[in-house]
């Protein structure tokens, strides 16, 4: 009988990137990939974001500067976040059939019919508190907030979006949505639903990118408390009841265990949001010449795969385009 070698070579399968290709178990695909972008009320608007190297927000009569780019490196899916010129205490734009998110749809869909646009659905960059409900003597109301958010969706589905992606997690938020993209004649407009959203202080260079900073208190009362997962599950399963199509985890990578976990226990579509904190601390560590930035993107880009990602939202979304044809 042949005796057992001493020790196992693993480093056999690693030797050359021919055989690391072959025996690769973990791929990112240009696919894979949703951009994230800012479209803002004016002219001749392109103005870079201060927190966030290279994104920056256009206005409509400049938005083909970033979409024939975004259409050239063939990424086919975007999402859209609108900055209206008035902003009040209802977030009145927010449904507004001429508010900048739906013109913004009815643009890319005329001009770039190849996109799949996929259209946020919150009050946050409408209201002047800045919160993402209907406020009442300081308290952000549950029940008011989902008439809004229903008119906000059925609104942006009637300008053309593929999808609704409502981000401002009312409980019963899903349900109150679907309910109304249906009796509007829309049951086939899916919903990707960011089920599992933690009060997170990720979030930071978004606000300044979509100038939606509370301007009192925070949102801790409606986002979820960033040391809970088994409520993440909660919160998954009640969008799953609900009538979620897909399902998001926001922040990606200081949340991969909980991305995992909702991957593990639900069948449906998960999206891992690589959020705009995790994008500028890249960034800012790259242009310091601290990192590859290069691999350390896409190093990320694996680890939310890896853990069970089926998408990814990211700002990174062009540079990986380019790098993954390289």
């Amino acid at each position: 009988m042949k005796s057992v070698a001493s020790f196992i070579r693993h480093r056999r399968l690693r030797m050359n990137e021919n055989i690391r290709s072959l025996v690769r178990e973990t791929h990112l695909h240009i696919d894979d990939l949703i951009y994230p972008f800012f479209v803002i009320e004016g002219t001749g608007i392109k103005q870079e974001v201060p927190s966030m190297p290279g994104v920056y927000q256009y206005s409509l009569d400049r938005l083909h500067e970033e979409m024939d780019e975004v259409v050239k490196l063939g990424i086919r899916s975007v999402l859209v976040f609108g900055i209206p010129a008035h902003k009040d205490e209802c977030g009145s734009q927010a449904d507004d059939a001429h508010g900048i998110v739906q013109e913004a749809i009815r643009y890319l869909k005329k001009e770039y019919p190849s996109l799949y646009v996929i259209a946020d659905t919150c009050l946050c960059e409408y209201t002047s508190h800045g919160h993402c409900g209907v406020v009442e003597n300081g308290q952000v109301l549950n029940d008011p907030s989902l008439e809004r958010l229903v008119s906000t969706a059925v609104s942006q589905a009637e300008a053309g979006a593929d999808m609704i992606a409502p981000s401002n997690m009312m409980d019963g938020f899903v349900y109150a949505i679907r309910e109304g993209l249906d009796k509007a004649g829309f049951e086939n407009v899916p919903i990707m639903s960011y089920a599992v959203k933690y009060a997170s202080s990720y979030y930071g260079p978004f606000r300044d990118a979509a100038q939606s900073a509370p301007e009192f208190g925070d949102r801790r009362s409606y986002q979820m408390d960033p040391a809970n997962v088994r409520e993440a599950m909660r919160e998954a399963a009640s969008d799953v009841a609900e009538g979620a199509d897909v399902l998001i985890v926001k922040p990606g990578l200081a949340y991969l265990d909980v991305l995992q976990r909702v991957r593990e226990r639900f069948d449906l579509p998960v999206v891992a949001y690589n959020v705009s904190g995790e994008y500028s601390m890249v960034k800012a560590a790259a242009i310091n010449g601290w990192i590859n930035e290069k691999e350390v993107v896409m190093e990320s880009m694996l680890a939310f795969k890896r853990a069970g990602a089926d998408l990814i939202i990211t700002y990174h979304a062009k540079d990986l385009a380019r790098w993954l044809k390289e």
